[in-house]
C-alpha cells in the first residue's frame, strides 16, 4: 500500500502493519471526536511514526497513486476533522 504524507512524500508500506497502524488511526479518531487537541496530537504523531517506522520511502519521481493520504504532522484538530470519514484516515 502507498501512504502519502503531506509534505513528506510517499511511503510503502507492508500489508503486516495495517493492522498496527489502524489501532493508531482509532486513537487519532477518537480524540478528534471528542474534541481533545492535547491526545490529538499525540495520536497524530503515533500514527505518522508508525507509518515512518513500518515503510520504505517510495520511489522519489515516479507517478504512482497513492492509496492513502495523510495529513501532515503539524495539522490542526479541525483539519482532520475534515478528512475523517466514517472510517477514520485509515479504512479498515
Amino acid at each position: 500500500m502507498i501512504i502519502r504524507i503531506l509534505g513528506e512524500g510517499q511511503f510503502d508500506v507492508p500489508d503486516d502493519a495495517l493492522d498496527r497502524l489502524n489501532g493508531l488511526d482509532d486513537a487519532v479518531e477518537s480524540s478528534v471526536d471528542a474534541g481533545d487537541e492535547g491526545a490529538f496530537a499525540g495520536a497524530l504523531a503515533a500514527l505518522l511514526d508508525g507509518v515512518r517506522d513500518s515503510a520504505v520511502p517510495h520511489e522519489p519521481g515516479t507517478l504512482d497513486t497513492s492509496d492513502l493520504i495523510l495529513p501532515h504532522a503539524g495539522a490542526t484538530l479541525e483539519e482532520v476533522r475534515d478528512l475523517l470519514s466514517g472510517d477514520g484516515l485509515i479504512p479498515g
